[in-house]
């Protein structure tokens, strides 16, 4: 992959802090672009941000938390103070709770919510603000194959359901980008099982120091990232809507 042009470049990654987003700041610091850490755990970007500085990288750690409007702002403030903005954008925060819908709590809900959805929708609105005519500008949206789909059995329907909501988000802003003329580009990276935190702190499995057993090889975080890449190095002219992915052993 050719990510030659975006060297020197300022990517902006959320979730960072673990999983997903963590792979590919890697990614886009070994490509040689500046990249802004954000994430709630201050600690672990922290870590992070040292491991690449070794490695040569020019590095911002923020504190961000995608429920909070105003720390959302101020991230991207942040960014643009230091850097003079942001160039690509890739939303990884994301979370669920696991619970069928007749058993489940509205807060948790309600962070679904916050964080999937709403959070993210602040982050794609001032993404497109502040990089409205740069060339190259680009946004990657992590979603889910629960985009596609309500899983039968997972106790994820209110999961998939702030997933389909992030996917008409992104098609219809990439729509309303074309009818402006924006040399923009939009996509979205839906996988499926990914070994991360994500399934055991959702279930409540890390509180008692245990892991999910996923049973089957699913899809490694930097395998993700490697998908954000090649969004990032397709051609000026090439618009890759959605990028579906699992493991091969993964039926559903």
């Amino acid at each position: 992959m050719d990510l030659s042009r975006w060297k020197g470049r300022n990517a902006l990654v959320t979730g960072a802090s673990s999983g997903i987003g963590l792979a590919t700041a890697r990614a886009l610091a070994a490509a040689g672009m500046r990249v802004a850490l954000a994430a709630r755990r201050v600690e672990r970007l922290q870590a992070l941000a040292g491991e690449l500085r070794a490695g040569g990288a020019e590095v911002l750690a923020l504190s961000a938390d995608m429920r909070d409007e105003g720390q959302i702002m101020a991230m991207f403030r942040a960014v643009r103070e230091t850097w003079g903005g942001v160039d690509a954008l890739v939303t990884c925060a994301g979370l669920s709770w696991y619970s069928p819908i007749a058993d489940a709590e509205t807060r948790n809900w309600q962070d679904m919510l916050d964080v999937n959805v709403l959070g993210t929708a602040i982050c794609l609105r001032e993404g497109v603000r502040e990089m409205a005519g740069r060339d190259p500008a680009q946004i990657v949206a992590i979603s889910s194959l629960a985009a596609y789909r309500v899983p039968v059995g997972l106790d994820t329907v209110f999961y998939s359901a702030t997933k389909h909501a992030l996917r008409a988000l992104v098609e219809g802003l990439r729509s309303e980008l074309v009818a402006q003329g924006s040399r923009m580009k939009l996509g979205m990276v839906s996988p499926g099982q990914v070994r991360t935190e994500f399934q055991s702190r959702g279930r409540g499995l890390d509180q008692r120091g245990e892991q999910y057993d996923y049973k089957i090889r699913v899809l490694d975080p930097e395998d993700v990232a490697d998908a954000v890449c090649f969004l990032l190095s397709t051609p000026p002219q090439v618009q890759v809507q959605d990028i579906q992915m699992r493991s091969i052993q993964q039926l559903n």
